[in-house]
């Protein structure tokens, strides 16, 4: 297992946690299970304004957005098929750094060039006693955390494809986003961008 480091109170980070074949064989089956349950691009509550990624889930259940607010529901929003579920690897790599029982959700974002995601909480969970796990697949991104005032200082970190971070504990309310995505520095996503699989608890 790679070296754990601890970047602050809470999160954590495993440099290239996935080998260069590891990355490739779950990307792969995360695109196969893409089939049933095609990204999307959700909108902002209220504003109807388009998300700047694309994203989908697996798992019992799935993070939403739209109009009607943020939530959590059992199928895709689109096509009403019922979330796949979550690959195994991505279960193992939970059992190895979340010490928590398993996870409802696996969130899949894909960023191409110029997609970014601004400074946010993770708070539509009821249990938040479980940490965030998050894998990076793809071009490397310019990732932004800071504590759980959206007013104070944070501090930026550049993840790479395979890398994994884990946030709990008193970090598990951080606010965090994504700056910018390195287009070009992978050629691992078909089309081109990052492949973001993150791992969560409902409650």
């Amino acid at each position: 297992m790679p070296v754990k480091l601890q970047i602050a109170p809470g999160v954590f980070l495993w440099r290239e946690y996935f080998s260069p074949s590891e990355q490739k064989s779950l990307l792969e089956e995360v695109f196969r299970k893409l089939e049933d349950v095609p990204l999307y691009r959700p909108v902002m509550p209220g504003t109807g304004k388009a998300f700047s990624v694309e994203e989908s889930n697996f798992g019992a259940l799935g993070w939403v957005a739209d109009r009607a607010g943020y939530r959590y529901q059992p199928d895709h929003p689109v096509n009403g098929a019922p979330w796949p579920p979550i690959p195994d690897t991505l279960l193992a790599l939970w059992s190895e750094v979340a010490d928590a029982p398993p996870p409802h959700c696996c969130l899949v974002n894909l960023y191409r060039a110029g997609a970014r995601m601004g400074l946010h909480q993770d708070r539509d969970e009821k249990d938040v006693s479980a940490p965030v796990v998050g894998v990076s697949l793809g071009d490397e991104e310019l990732f932004r955390i800071g504590g759980t005032s959206r007013k104070g200082a944070t501090r930026s970190l550049v993840l790479k494809s395979g890398d994994v971070l884990l946030f709990g504990g008193e970090a598990r309310l951080a606010y965090h986003g994504i700056d910018r995505i390195r287009a070009g520095t992978s050629r691992l996503v078909p089309g081109g961008g990052r492949l973001s699989l993150t791992l969560r608890r409902v409650g």
